[in-house]
């Protein structure tokens, strides 16, 4: 035996005695005849703690272990240590406490990108490009600070006071500003406009628990102003709360239609169904996928397909289907324990396979993207693998396929067009966020329509971009992307997502093909 391995193999065998008295614990405790294994676990840990010949930190050990061990359960259950379970669970309850501002390094000072709406900051006046130098009389500028050690400086409890130094670029002045900490939205929502007079666009970035409230303002506001056919987009959505996908899938459904439902290890199956509350029940409906869409994005897509809701356009989805309940292990870690798997209403599981014989095959599960760019199916639907043992029908007779991930009724190829290398992806942020530090008086006169029919027609911008790139060698065609890409950098410093998205979905194929299915 491998004596490197001997620490893993001896946390595994520590870890399934403290699991068994942690993980179990309330009222969960199905071994309790298993009481004498636990003490001997338990002397094991007392023995080494105290006599092995080199010191251990039993607490890496059995973190590692933990983590180990449910990476032998499924790809989905997971460990997640005390110190990453706040930033998780904030992502996922859709709020923080503190002052409420994006931020970025600039060389060695905090720059404002935008406060956030309706967060502390903007309500007290703080405005992009403003420099934060110090918090509490705490020094913020002038040291490479971690982001870990900056978000420390900012958060904090609610209601308590924070006072900043604030340094004003666009009319070179030093001012102080206390600040009350309070409760910030973390967005679900990146953006949501209409792309023409009739077709409206919303894109979900996840599904947390603000999100179906956030999805619903953006619909109601959509409808207002003429919707009659969405464009929901899932691209990149890696799921979230399934309940919250329920409700957004409520709105396109009439009552009583099955949206989903779960099996557990014991049998039990839970079914959800479409309520009479759905305000677009009647509208056109597509739907945006990509092979970094994931379960809840997945229970969305296929609650929809298999009703025969909408048209699904792009590729095929990353295929987990699997259902995860967060166990809190009592010393401020906890764990996403796979608890059901769900399956759509016609009855796929849309879950890849994950169970493999070797350690290489098991790292294929996580390597989708790659398998999928080697076997020609982000290119060529003809190249996407189905298994015809996993046929179903919808109502309507439209062949559908379980077995992993769920595949568009529209097929809309990967676009590899764009690609800008690697070492352009850092100047290209930095540059943009300096021009319009500098030019914040100027460019704050355009909107947002005249920013993207008439900036940088000549390419003054982009050439001051390249002439400090002159060392590196570029293409034409290369060129031309990045100067697309500059572009909508700038537009997202100066109109946030907004901005971005809406430059990018000119030349974006997903919403082309949209285009073009409505002219049909």
């Amino acid at each position: 035996m491998n004596k490197n391995n001997l620490p893993i193999y001896f946390s595994i065998a520590v870890v399934f005695g403290i699991l068994i008295g942690t993980f179990f614990s309330s009222g969960r405790n199905l071994i309790a005849k298993s009481s004498a294994n636990e003490q001997k676990i338990k002397r094991l840990i007392n023995y080494i703690q105290q006599d092995y010949v080199d010191q251990v930190n039993t607490d890496d050990l059995l973190d590692d272990a933990i983590a180990q061990m449910l990476e032998k359960l499924d790809p989905h259950s997971v460990y997640i240590p005390k110190e990453n379970l706040q930033a998780i669970t904030e992502n996922m309850q859709g709020n923080f406490v503190g002052i409420g501002v994006q931020f970025r390094m600039i060389e060695d000072t905090i720059a404002v990108i935008q406060p956030i709406k309706g967060g502390p900051s903007i309500k007290q006046g703080i405005k992009a490009g403003d420099r934060i130098l110090l918090a509490n009389n705490d020094t913020l500028h002038g040291k490479q600070l971690q982001t870990s050690q900056i978000m420390k400086a900012l958060k904090g409890k609610p209601n308590t006071k924070v006072d900043l130094q604030i340094y004003r670029k666009t009319n070179d002045s030093l001012f102080n500003v206390a600040i009350n900490r309070g409760k910030v939205n973390i967005k679900s929502v990146d953006v949501a406009y209409m792309l023409n007079d009739s077709i409206g666009y919303i894109k979900l970035d996840r599904f947390a628990r603000n999100t179906y409230k956030e999805f619903k303002t953006s619909l109601d506001d959509l409808l207002t102003e003429g919707m009659t056919d969405l464009v929901l987009d899932l691209r990149g959505n890696g799921g979230g709360f399934i309940d919250i996908a329920n409700k957004i899938i409520d709105e396109f459904l009439e009552d009583g239609k099955l949206m989903v439902y779960t099996k557990n290890n014991k049998g039990d199956v839970d079914k959800s169904f479409a309520t009479y509350k759905g305000d677009f029940e009647k509208g056109g409906l597509y739907v945006l996928i990509d092979e970094n869409s994931a379960s809840a994005s997945e229970i969305v897509a296929g609650a929809l397909q298999d009703n025969d809701k909408g048209t699904i356009i792009g590729r095929r989805s990353f295929g987990k289907g699997l259902v995860q309940q967060e166990m809190d292990l009592g010393d401020g870690s906890a764990v996403r324990l796979t608890t059901a798997r769900y399956y759509t209403p016609t009855g796929r599981s849309i879950q890849k396979p994950y169970k493999k014989e070797s350690e290489a095959e098991q790292s294929e599960y996580n390597q989708g993207l790659q398998l999928r760019l080697r076997n020609g199916e982000l290119f060529h639907k003809d190249s996407i693998k189905i298994v015809d043992s996993l046929q179903y029908k919808t109502p309507k007779g439209k062949t559908v396929y379980g077995g992993g991930g769920i595949v568009p009724d529209v097929f809309v190829p990967i676009d590899t067009t764009d690609y800008i290398p690697t070492i352009f992806f850092g100047r290209l942020n930095r540059f943009a966020f300096n021009y319009v530090d500098n030019n914040r008086k100027k460019l704050s006169k355009l909107s947002i329509d005249d920013f993207i029919n008439n900036f940088d027609k000549n390419h003054t911008v982009s050439n001051q971009f390249f002439d400090k790139m002159r060392d590196f060698r570029v293409s034409t065609k290369t060129k031309n992307t990045i100067r697309k890409n500059l572009k909508t950098l700038i537009a997202r410093e100066l109109f946030d997502d907004k901005g971005m998205y809406m430059l990018r979905h000119k030349d974006d194929s997903m919403i082309k093909k949209v285009l073009e299915l409505e002219t049909k």
